[in-house]
């Protein structure tokens, strides 16, 4: 196990009608004004926006609206609402809504207070030094984005993917309610959990030091997110399996399945995000169709690892046999493997493969994966 500092200063409020305290809880840090970032108009009919908006009123709290934030979160937007932060002069940002509209409260929250663009900060021109306090109220669990300091945009016009994080982009207080997710559609919740699993798998696979308890935590978030999606495929109201799924979400990518975990890289999510960038598909979904493709191409660098995958996960004996049963597992429940199911074609690749390597040094990655290497795992996915 290798040396490792943990931080995360993250308050979780879980479970059932906490998002009624909203109110309190920006008041007990001193909030008087926010931003309130959401996406669809969804959280307006379906009642939340009440609750919330009706929880900030009774603290003499005021906000200002920020909505229409997409599913794979934009530049434009966040400029769009680091302008309103700095219009009003709000003193936090409360995101209400999935990972994409977390991930542009983080990127506004920083960009805010930053002299200059905010996508300096996305590209290492410009540094995070502070960012206004960030809240979240969660309606899909996916990206892990209320338990950590990292946040993506898409930058439209150079087509480009990238991240943040910061010390100071870790949310103060995120609420994880999972009776608000239950309207979630079937295609996300599949999509969902390939993101969880993708999430997991990046460090475990690839890390040069893997800890024995590393691995099995990650063996039972997958399992967990394996049990829970086919249970709430088949009665979306079960509340107790949207629960565990949610909080698998949470775990995934919170820091403490990486603790001790050395040299790992995020290849998949390298080559997902250039999917995303380039032709607007839903990331989870980007990414089961990336991760058996990377899988069968990889598996040789780390055999015994994959074993261990298709035993412990799927009671299998070989890493061929685990591959293909996460493969079968992402097409029993309705999400993509194929590039083809996400309208890329063959013809399309070479503009696809230009676009990784393009940000393959800004994930650290550019030796190992070169042109040939993304080619063939891209194959592998036609």
């Amino acid at each position: 196990m290798d040396n490792f500092s943990f931080y995360n200063p993250t308050q979780i409020e879980f479970g059932a009608g906490k998002e009624q305290g909203i109110g309190q809880i920006l008041a007990h840090h001193g909030i008087k004004k926010v931003l309130l970032t959401y996406g669809s108009e969804r959280i307006k009919r379906d009642g939340l926006f009440a609750t919330v908006s009706n929880s900030l009123q009774q603290q003499g709290i005021a906000f200002v609206e920020c909505g229409g934030i997409v599913s794979n979160p934009v530049l434009s937007k966040v400029r769009e609402g680091i302008a309103l932060a700095r219009e009003h002069q709000v003193e936090a940002v409360l995101s209400v809504g999935g990972g994409s509209v977390l991930d542009s409260s983080k990127a506004i929250a920083a960009g805010t207070p930053y002299a200059g663009d905010v996508w300096d900060l996305f590209i290492g021109t410009g540094q995070i030094e502070a960012a206004l306090p960030i809240f979240a109220i969660l309606t899909l669990a996916a990206t892990g984005s209320e338990m950590n300091n990292g946040a993506v945009v898409t930058n439209e016009e150079t087509q480009q993917k990238f991240a943040i994080n910061s010390v100071h982009t870790f949310p103060k207080v995120s609420i994880v309610n999972p009776a608000l997710m239950q309207t979630v559609s079937r295609d996300y919740l599949v999509y969902s959990a390939a993101d969880i699993i993708a999430h997991s798998i990046e460090g475990y696979f690839t890390a040069s030091v893997q800890p024995k308890i590393q691995s099995r935590l990650v063996e039972s978030v997958i399992s967990t997110v394996i049990e829970t999606t086919e249970a709430l495929l088949a009665d979306p109201t079960n509340y107790a399996a949207r629960a565990e799924f949610a909080w698998a979400s949470t775990l995934a990518l919170n820091g403490i399945t990486y603790a001790g975990t050395s040299g790992f890289s995020y290849p998949n999510h390298m080559i997902e995000h250039s999917l995303s960038a380039l032709f607007n598909v839903p990331h989870g979904a980007g990414l089961s169709v990336v991760m058996p493709a990377w899988m069968k191409w990889y598996c040789a660098r780390n055999p015994a690892q994959f074993e261990r995958f298709a035993q412990q996960v799927f009671g299998l004996k070989t890493a061929e046999e685990g591959i293909a049963a996460l493969e079968r597992w992402f097409d029993k429940i309705g999400t993509p493997t194929r590039l083809s199911q996400l309208g890329i074609t063959e013809a399309q690749l070479p503009n696809t493969i230009e676009n990784v390597l393009s940000h393959a040094h800004w994930f650290g990655l550019a030796e190992l994966y070169t042109r040939d290497a993304v080619t063939r795992i891209l194959r592998k996915a036609l």
